[in-house]
């Protein structure tokens, strides 16, 4: 079965998508699945969130801009199962640089194409920055699926719609006829809160079986994980962020059929 590519993105920041996309893949790793991890964002946190070190020069931006091959760009991380592709603070000039390319919005598509084809992975999950500029774009083109993680608070419907026209241009003009919304993550959950409540009955009125039964829970020890280097699942596994995101996993292999 080919490689699934699935982009976690919201251009809104501090809505968890890179605690998303590092748990994710994790807890999609320890059921089994050999997973890669692409952190597409400069500020590079999912990279230390997976214990790896951000070093010069060891990013996707050289492969996008041509020089070089994304392959050599893997890493192992300390997690069996779970590679990744670590970003660093040079990937702030790829949008920059990515707009004079010729076709600079297939390029991350093009440097993926290898690695796909290796079939090593059943899966390959990127974190894209909090932006709709060219890089999120390029994973966007690369993509079969999108997973977006909504807080739950008042303006997150209206994000939402946003990603969703983008979706729906990037489709109608060719630039990947496959891209779709895979799935809506609800996530800071505080079930003390009528607000929680209200913003999760909402999304799931306006986009029904596109939202993941399972809610991430607003908690310290997910909050804690990334300083140690680890995810939620290795640094506390019987903590509630844990069990959130296992049986997150355990939704999202069913979807993706693997």
């Amino acid at each position: 079965m080919p490689t699934k590519v699935i982009a976690v993105a919201n251009q809104k920041g501090g809505v968890g998508k890179t605690t998303t996309a590092v748990n994710l893949a994790a807890c999609v790793a320890a059921s089994g699945r050999q997973v890669l991890l692409l952190d597409l964002d400069p500020q590079a946190n999912a990279t230390s969130g997976v214990g790896l070190e951000k070093i010069e020069g060891a990013s996707a931006y050289g492969p996008l801009l041509g020089n070089g091959s994304l392959s050599d760009k893997i890493k192992a991380t300390p997690f069996e199962r779970l590679d990744a592709i670590p970003s660093e603070v040079d990937l702030c000039g790829a949008d920059v640089e990515l707009i004079r390319a010729e076709n600079h919005l297939q390029r991350l598509r093009l440097a993926l194409q290898p690695i796909l084809e290796a079939g090593k992975y059943q899966v390959a999950l990127v974190d894209c920055p909090p932006s709709l500029a060219v890089l999120t774009l390029n994973a966007f083109a690369a993509a079969d699926g999108l997973v977006v993680p909504l807080q739950c608070e008042y303006y997150a419907l209206e994000g939402l719609s946003m990603l969703t026209r983008v979706i729906n241009q990037l489709r109608d003009s060719g630039v990947n006829p496959r891209l779709h919304l895979f799935g809506v993550v609800m996530t800071m959950f505080d079930a003390r809160t009528n607000l929680s409540k209200q913003v999760e009955g909402e999304v799931r009125q306006h986009f029904s079986d596109v939202v993941f039964e399972t809610v991430i829970p607003r908690t310290t020890r997910l909050a804690e994980a990334p300083s140690f280097g680890k995810p939620i699942i290795h640094y506390d596994p019987y903590s509630a962020g844990a069990a959130a995101y296992e049986v997150l996993a355990g939704e999202f292999c069913r979807r993706l059929g693997i």
